[in-house]
């Protein structure tokens, strides 16, 4: 299979790793948008073979990390219906709630299944027309489309047992609000790939211009994340705030424009919360009126779920960039892959997870918890400035009894 082993070249990935040294002058925070370019830097050791002066901040990325308590919490509520068959992406299974997971509320007796497209649920919903039939639809604009999709078949066929359980959030926004923080460290952003895939690149140049920052857009194979590491260090040291496509193989100005108009149908734009950090204004999309029957938080009079995230679990800390996981006192510890915390220990590309699988075994000593509770304030992409020491093989993967278990991905 083409590009297998191109983009992971150890020669190639010298030679960037070279050039980033050299054009390095002044010590630079840069932010990774994506949880799976996060687990990739993770993996490789990238973070750590990088000059002295080069930090990258783990964004918040990974939308099962970002998913609210609340959501959650509506989604148990659903779930536990007699009548309901809840169907989701493998990953959501496991991410705890106020008290429980889905997992939990399985094994109670309710009928949770995992998918592998909400067309699979929409199927389901045929089959079963006796019962009511529920998709979870998290993720950011790369999982928005088939979802959008899914509800415009239900209407179209006439499905009236088929409803969608909507928490999508949108990249920009969170960019711009973490650049509104006045603690705010980021420098410079790589953003996600397969977000501008959909998307395309038209809404960065705004914000690369209103924050003088330099915007990136990189794959995940590591010599795709050098490379755009590379581009945003040269910028920085030319005093440069430019958007570039270093992923010119899968992206380009325009995205999808099918994708898009799908997604300006069945949605519209409205404000989220993201877990641990709080609302953004218009970082997310609904159901619009056109399609507001199939919008299960209607459906089950579950608008009114609010919940408090937990002061022992500092998911909310990681996401922000304010520490890294193994900093958290209960990681490895009380917080692991089979028994998690919070959202970015389950997540397939979680942070937590990321550290868990790759860095457990040479984690340093775990600061304590403050003991408050996130602030609901939008991220300050403020990290801590020592950077571990660059080993002399890449990181040793720990034993696979530890990983995450592979399920159905809500990635992106």
């Amino acid at each position: 299979m083409k590009y297998l082993d191109e983009f992971s070249d150890p020669v190639l990935a010298k030679r960037l790793f070279d050039d980033i040294r050299a054009i390095t002058t002044k010590p630079w925070s840069l932010m990774e948008v994506c949880g799976g370019q996060t687990h990739s830097i993770i993996r490789h050791g990238i973070d750590q073979l990088l000059p002295d002066g080069i930090r990258l901040i783990h964004g918040p990325g990974c939308p099962v990390c970002v998913t609210p308590l609340e959501i959650i919490d509506k989604a148990l509520e659903i779930a536990s219906r007699p009548d309901v068959i809840f169907c989701s992406f493998g990953d959501m299974l496991r991410v705890p709630g106020s008290g429980r997971d889905l997992f939990q509320v399985k094994s109670e007796g309710a009928d949770v299944r995992v998918v592998y497209s909400p067309l699979d649920a929409l199927r389901i919903a045929q089959e079963n027309p006796e019962k009511q039939v529920v998709f979870f639809g998290i993720g950011f604009e790369t999982t928005a489309p088939p979802n959008a999709m899914t509800v415009y078949q239900a209407k179209k066929l006439a499905i009236p047992n088929f409803s969608l359980l909507v928490s999508h959030v949108r990249v920009p926004p969170a960019i711009d609000a973490i650049m509104n923080s006045p603690d705010c460290q980021v420098q410079a952003f790589l953003a996600a790939g397969h977000v501008c895939t959909v998307m395309g690149t038209r809404e960065y140049p705004a914000l690369a211009d209103r924050h003088n920052v330099p915007i990136v857009v990189t794959g995940f194979e590591p010599l795709d994340i050098l490379e755009g590491i590379r581009r945003a260090v040269r910028q920085l040291e030319n005093g440069e705030h430019t958007v570039e496509n270093a992923y010119p193989r899968a992206v380009n100005e325009q995205g999808s424009p099918a994708a898009q108009a799908m997604l300006a149908d069945v949605f519209e734009v409205t404000d989220r919360s993201w877990r641990g950090i709080g609302t953004i204004p218009r970082s997310g999309w609904r159901l619009s009126p056109k399609y507001r029957e199939y919008d299960a938080e209607h459906r089950f009079s579950v608008t009114g779920i609010e919940t408090e995230e937990s002061t022992v679990c500092r998911s909310g800390e990681v996401l922000q960039g304010l520490i890294k996981p193994h900093e958290c006192a209960a990681f490895g510890k009380e917080c692991t892959p089979r028994n998690p915390l919070g959202a970015t220990m389950v997540s397939s590309e979680g942070a937590c997870a990321a550290y868990y699988l790759y860095r457990r075994l040479e984690a340093p000593t775990a600061k304590a918890p403050t003991g408050k509770a996130s602030t609901g304030k939008a991220p300050t992409g403020k990290a801590p400035t020592g950077k571990a020491p660059a080993p002399s093989a890449p990181a040793t993967k720990a034993p696979a009894a530890n990983a995450p278990a592979k399920e159905a991905s809500s990635v992106g």
